[in-house]
């Protein structure tokens, strides 16, 4: 039979200024500054601040004697609120940002934009310093080159059909049959016209760009070499036909199938070598991608000191007339712009809360970590996220959210804050050392290898017990993956 049962039962529920707050927490500094912007837009209580009262408290210099160099983004907010406003709107309502002019060069201005360099007070905004920077793109190159031959339209159209079809790299990737199936041209573009057309293209700037595969690739730029280039000739045959086996290092198979001396074989391996298995990679790429940096690490008095990034602080705080007007008005508090204030409030107090948040946890970073900024990666010390959590007193969860997707910007380069917690390796003394110092160990042993006989993984595995690190040779492998390093049989030069 159906019953009514009455049960206690205890649960935990995020209040929406919680969530907001760990939302807020776990963005990086990019898509932070994008959420800011939006709040700006539709909610009517927030307002840009452009007053640049308290710009110096940011300002990226290092601190002269007698101040007091660790500023905390606390010190960035000021009260914004009028007077009659509810007690609950307090001094942390405002958002300020540090000034962009003493920010030093090197992380001043918007990462990935070129809006800041605009200030030169020329009438049409631009910066002549541009001009001079920027380099061509793949295709820009191709099509200003193509300009120089008299075409007519079909054969500069299809021309300029195989340039849009290259990839980063140069190549063209597609076959000749689907590129004219894909072209809507009258008459029919056919495979021979594409082909005529990929040979002017390849003729036009770098040789090897244009090219359907690596040996073609690599046959072009030996082509365009001076004919009395040593080693030319078995080059050639080596790019065409061989390339598999030159890369297994097969000397004595590649000598008995081209037929040559072993001098001569020697000249010509070194000739292929030389080459660019990628020359698109010459020219500019539009990035797309780019690493802000939350923190700052400075050395001031021989101490480390880390400060929020200005730049990622946009300028917001509560509209004083907005606020001052709804406070006055009758039924405020049954307004549905009650909540768009409640809000305004709720954000500023939580860019003020993961500010706090990530300068405290970039200066646990530091302190623990401080040897790294002496002597680099070989000095990293193991570290996980619970030992930061127990230092500060936050919850594991909190320290995963506040270092996913955080760079700090180093005098040793700009590095995840990720970086900073290498995996513990135990070592024959009963000691531990990071995963990341024996990665740069590894890397000075093969940098010092002898290149006519190359440390295997097994031997590199010793030499690493020999100092005390105890790994196997698949972890050696690993590592050696991890950076890049081909396999001691593709680092043997002849």
């Amino acid at each position: 039979m159906p019953s009514i049962e009455l049960r206690t039962r205890q649960s935990l529920a995020l209040t929406p200024r919680l969530q907001q707050s760990v939302r807020l927490l776990q963005l990086s500094a990019l898509e932070f500054q994008q959420e800011l912007r939006t709040a700006l837009d539709t909610n009517p209580f927030l307002e840009y601040d452009s007053s640049e009262a308290e710009d110096v408290a940011l300002a990226g210099t290092t601190p002269a004697d007698g101040e007091d160099a660790n500023v905390s983004a606390a010190d960035t907010l000021a009260a914004a609120e009028p007077d009659g406003l509810p007690a609950e709107n307090s001094a942390s309502d405002t958002l300020e940002s540090a000034g962009q002019d003493d920010m030093p060069a090197d992380f001043s201005g918007d990462y990935g934009s070129r809006s800041s360099a605009r200030q030169n007070g020329d009438a049409d905004g631009s910066d002549p310093a541009e001009w001079a920077r920027s380099q061509p793109t793949l295709r820009e190159q191709l099509h200003d080159a193509l300009r120089l031959y008299r075409l007519d339209d079909r054969d500069r159209a299809v021309a300029r059909f195989i340039i849009e079809a290259l990839d980063e790299d140069g190549y063209m990737r597609q076959s000749l049959a689907d590129l004219a199936g894909s072209v809507d041209l009258e008459p029919t573009l056919t495979e021979e016209e594409l082909l005529v057309a990929l040979r002017l293209v390849q003729s036009l700037d770098r040789p090897g760009l244009g090219a359907r595969s690596l040996s073609e690739c690599l046959a072009l730029q030996i082509n365009a070499l001076p004919a009395n280039t040593p080693g030319r000739d078995v080059a050639r045959q080596i790019a065409e036909h061989h390339l598999e086996r030159l890369a297994r290092r097969e000397q004595a198979e590649l000598q008995k199938q081209i037929g040559c001396s072993a001098e001569e074989l020697r000249v010509a391996c070194a000739l292929v070598r030389k080459l660019d298995p990628k020359p698109g990679n010459c020219y500019g790429r539009a990035e797309d991608n780019y690493v802000v940096p939350d923190v700052i690490v400075r050395q001031a008095r021989n101490k480390w000191v880390v400060s929020i990034n200005p730049a990622v602080q946009p300028r917001a705080r509560i509209h004083r007339m907005y606020a001052q007007l709804f406070a006055q008005s009758a039924g405020a508090s049954r307004s549905p712009l009650a909540q768009q204030l409640q809000e305004a409030r709720w954000l500023i107090r939580n860019a003020q809360q993961r500010f706090d948040t990530i300068q405290r946890v970039a200066e646990c970073i530091v302190a623990h970590q401080k040897a790294f900024f002496q002597y680099g990666e070989i000095a990293l010390k193991p570290m996980v996220l619970r030992d930061v959590a127990d230092e500060l007193g936050l919850h594991e969860s909190t320290i995963s959210r506040a270092t996913g997707n955080k760079y700090m910007a180093t005098p040793r380069g700009i590095f995840e804050f990720k970086h900073f917690f290498p995996r513990e390796l135990g070592t024959e003394s009963g000691g531990t050392c990071s995963a990341a110092a024996v990665r740069a160990l590894l890397k000075e042993m093969i940098a010092a290898e002898n290149t006519r006989d190359p440390l295997s993984d097994v031997t590199l595995a010793k030499m690493l017990a020999d100092q005390g690190v105890l790994v196997a040779r698949r972890t050696v492998a690993k590592y050696r993956h991890l950076m890049k390093v081909p396999p001691a049989e593709l680092r043997r030069q002849l």
